[in-house]
């Protein structure tokens, strides 16, 4: 089933095994192929500004970026689906989740399922795609056993997520 790898190298502290159950909750809503794999990377608000800078032109940190992989080259056999890479900005995720109240399972749990379903090829750009984003992730969030209403939270960030 489903690789999720998770890259946590500043320590902070967190259930790995609750992104992974994120990141496969979205996951199982489509049809991908079970060797599927993603990365989520857990790191600073300062390397996630500095992506945000260089990919986006938006010079501030944000919760999560997603980079969706390219795909292999023409004539590359390649048996993996890397879908890409989300990476989140712990600290900024977390005082996210204080201001709003909500748990910071829960909301990394949903800055995964987010990121992922960004990588799969959704966003929030227009109002017939953000209808459509926001009833995949509310399926997955259900499934998750979290509350949509954690939701607009994510949506008042100044700095929204996208893919890059």
């Amino acid at each position: 089933m489903f690789t999720i790898e998770i890259q946590n190298d500043h320590a902070f502290p967190l259930a790995a095994d609750r992104l992974a159950q994120a990141a496969r909750a979205a996951l199982a809503l489509h049809d991908l192929p079970p060797e599927s794999s993603l990365n989520i990377v857990i790191t600073t608000d300062a390397a996630v500004q500095a992506l945000n800078r260089q990919f986006r032109q938006v010079d501030a940190p944000t919760d999560v970026l997603s980079f969706p992989a390219e795909l292999p080259p023409a004539g590359v056999d390649d048996d993996t689906t890397c879908l890409g890479d989300l990476l989140i900005a712990y600290p900024y995720a977390r005082a996210q989740a204080e201001r709003a109240g909500h748990p910071l399972p829960d909301s990394l749990a949903l800055l995964v399922v987010h990121g992922t379903l960004h990588l799969l090829g959704y966003d929030h750009d227009t109002p017939p795609g953000r209808a459509e984003m926001w009833a995949v992730q509310a399926e997955a969030l259900a499934a998750l056993g979290i509350d949509e209403r954690i939701v607009p939270a994510l949506e008042t960030t100044p700095h929204d997520e996208t893919d890059v």
